[in-house]
């Protein structure tokens, strides 16, 4: 059965526009799935506990080694790997928050890298020494700017940590099928605004033809 995981990383609620947009996704995509089950994961309404001491711990002792407190301390991140092994599809809504991500979803994907689960490390080998434990399923960006020029050859692109930082992450737990879909000028009271909301919709419609 297909499965779709809706992570959203937003704290604006309604108002915010990569909730729009993975919501534009989503109903496109249960349309082509009417059997499909959606999976969402609100991080900016309820965000996931941060990495602690008793985490690392935890996620270091081999799994019959651990205490009852250390399997507790894994259970949030457990849920969460269970989401990412169990989704077919996923789809990520995330605002860029001073350059990069927002604090939310760093503390998913802390949750989520997990050594000998969903990556292992392989010194030596070409581009990255992870390799990841997950399959591979198709994944979407929906990323939101502000401003504008943080695209490849603008101005700002040297700034942008946010594209590249989560297709690298995604790349260590094993999911190199992604595509990203941009929405700049969303601070900004001009016709250019309109402009890239109906070109971003047309980009996430375009994604089911």
């Amino acid at each position: 059965m297909e499965n779709l995981l809706v992570i959203n990383a937003s704290p604006q609620g309604e108002a915010s526009h990569s909730r729009q947009m993975t919501a534009r996704f989503t109903r496109r995509w249960a349309e082509n799935n009417p059997d499909g089950v959606v999976v969402e994961r609100d991080l900016g309404r309820w965000p996931v506990p941060h990495v602690d001491q008793q985490w690392i711990s935890a996620a270091f002792t081999p799994e019959e080694a651990r205490t009852p407190n250390q399997r507790a301390a894994l259970e949030v991140s457990d849920a969460l790997v269970a989401e990412l092994q169990d989704a077919t599809t996923i789809v990520i809504g995330c605002p860029m928050h001073n350059l990069s991500v927002p604090s939310t979803l760093k503390a998913y994907i802390d949750q989520v890298v997990r050594i000998g689960v969903t990556t292992k490390l392989v010194p030596d080998t070409p581009q990255s020494p992870y390799v990841g434990l997950l399959s591979d399923k198709p994944t979407y960006l929906m990323l939101v700017r502000g401003g504008y020029g943080y695209e490849p050859g603008g101005a700002y692109a040297p700034m942008n940590f946010q594209e590249p930082y989560l297709t690298a992450v995604l790349g260590m737990l094993g999911i190199q099928s992604v595509k990203t879909i941009t929405l700049e000028y969303t601070a900004m009271n001009s016709g250019c605004s309109d402009n890239a909301l109906e070109d971003t919709n047309a980009c996430i419609d375009r994604l089911f033809e």
